[in-house]
């Protein structure tokens, strides 16, 4: 199939659901974010007003503009945990953590609890995705998977996990993106241009988990407390999802092999960045799901070992 894949208009939804509601929580002080005295009536009435009616336009948005326009069947199963060497997987389970991150923050900025705000963060951030598994669930082109469900549970349990336990978020789910070779031999497929590239083509896909070395030092350490340690994956050679053509559109397409990447990086966590700016700390949670460029230590099942000066 040559046309844009149901898991790949998750990323284009995610920035919606990024900007709004980091936006308002950058606005309130800290003495206001961090009370768990109250509950603020008139802003969490606004919140789930907001999040209610984005909720509901992205869905219908993405069912008018996505699935209208592919044949319906009766719900059923798709198996596709072979597909793009699970890269895909694990763009899922950024979009369920960082979605889940901003229920939690619209919920206490609203004066709910932590504990209860971690929790409805990420049911927030499950149900959300679930939603998308369904209509898949009932296109005749896919069909509900059940890797997409466990990857979307465990980017909601690693946020919601290090809420409970900790208070804080000392792992972060990342993303970062190069252009690859690819694209040009399945534009339809990978892309025919930069943004078309970011969504779709995964060979340029890096997923990391970005781990802060501070918060698990003693207290006052003179560490900084911006410096992360992130381990990476991602994987090259693919022009299909679970295999590679031979031809398309009556042009051969190289015979590239598949392997799987593994990344050992330096990162920095730009939420713990100090800064009195409100509009700063806005831009950097906002930004915060982008993994920094910085040297990188690859390992690929090809058996290289590469040392990258600036990998993005």
């Amino acid at each position: 199939m040559t046309s844009l894949p149901k898991h790949r208009l998750i990323a284009v939804l995610l920035p919606f659901f990024l900007l709004f509601p980091y936006h308002l929580n950058a606005q309130v002080s800290d003495s206001i974010r961090h009370d768990t005295t109250a509950i603020h009536k008139g802003r969490l009435t606004g919140v789930l007003i907001a999040q209610g009616t984005l909720y509901v336009a992205s869905i219908t948005g993405l069912y008018f503009a996505w699935y209208k326009d592919y044949p319906q069947s009766t719900f059923h199963l798709f198996n596709d945990g072979g597909e793009w060497m699970q890269v895909d997987k694990c763009g899922h389970a950024i979009s369920a953590n960082y979605i889940s991150r901003i229920g939690y923050s619209t919920y206490r900025w609203s004066g709910v609890s932590e504990q209860k705000a971690a929790w409805f963060g990420g049911l927030l951030g499950f149900a959300y995705m679930l939603n998308i598994e369904i209509l898949d669930g009932f296109s005749s082109e896919w069909g509900f998977s059940m890797g997409d469900l466990a990857a979307n549970t465990l980017g909601c349990a690693i946020f919601t996990g290090q809420q409970l336990a900790w208070h804080e978020q000392r792992f972060s789910l990342k993303y970062s993106f190069h252009q690859t070779q690819y694209a040009q031999y399945r534009p339809d497929v990978l892309g025919s241009n930069l943004i078309q590239n970011m969504i779709k083509d995964y060979n340029g896909h890096s997923y990391w988990i970005s781990g802060n070395i501070s918060s698990f030092l003693p207290r006052g350490t003179r560490f900084p407390k911006w410096l992360n340690v992130a381990f990476g994956y991602g994987a090259e050679g693919m022009t299909g999802g679970f295999g590679n053509p031979t031809v398309e559109n009556g042009q051969s397409v190289p015979d590239y092999p598949r392997y799987r990447k593994f990344y050992l990086s330096v990162d920095v966590d730009l939420t713990r960045i100090p800064t009195r700016s409100k509009v700063l700390q806005g831009i950097f949670t906002v930004l915060s799901f982008i993994k920094i460029p910085a040297p990188t230590l690859e390992y690929n099942t090809l058996g290289q070992l590469k040392l990258h000066p600036f990998y993005f």
